[in-house]
């Protein structure tokens, strides 16, 4: 079992948030190591329904506060509807992931990881306006 830290960073590099999780191989594709990622921030908040759910993308029924999501009533989230909106809004380049340096780009393509790689999610921040 391969425990691996994911790090969200800013586009200047700055480390806005960590999260270890645990892949039983070192190769999985990219879709594994999302849906892993999104799993543990759901069993995280699901654990204690803090009031903030800091995760990858939002879920549904919330609003995005400084603080992370909030929402609108305490409730665990489903596991398997995060992880699908995770999937689609990194088929819409809401964020792009970088994995020793190198960005992939597909969601089935295989990657080597292990304790040592450099796992790192990057959010993309709609510009305003045309």
């Amino acid at each position: 079992m391969n425990v691996l830290t994911i790090k969200d960073e800013s586009p200047t590099g700055t480390i806005l948030n960590e999260i270890q999780i645990a892949i039983a191989t070192e190769h999985c594709t990219l879709k594994d190591l999302i849906s892993a990622r999104v799993s543990k921030e759901v069993e995280v908040y699901n654990n204690k329904v803090p009031e903030y759910y800091n995760g990858l993308v939002q879920p549904s029924d919330s609003e995005k506060t400084l603080n992370g999501f909030k929402l609108k009533s305490r409730k665990k989230i489903d596991a398997e509807q995060q992880v699908y909106t995770a999937l689609e809004a990194f088929l819409q380049n809401a964020f792009f992931v970088l994995v020793d340096d190198e960005q992939i780009t597909e969601l089935d393509q295989e990657i080597f990881v292990n304790k040592e790689s450099n796992i790192s999610f990057m959010k993309l921040t709609p510009l305003v306006g045309g």
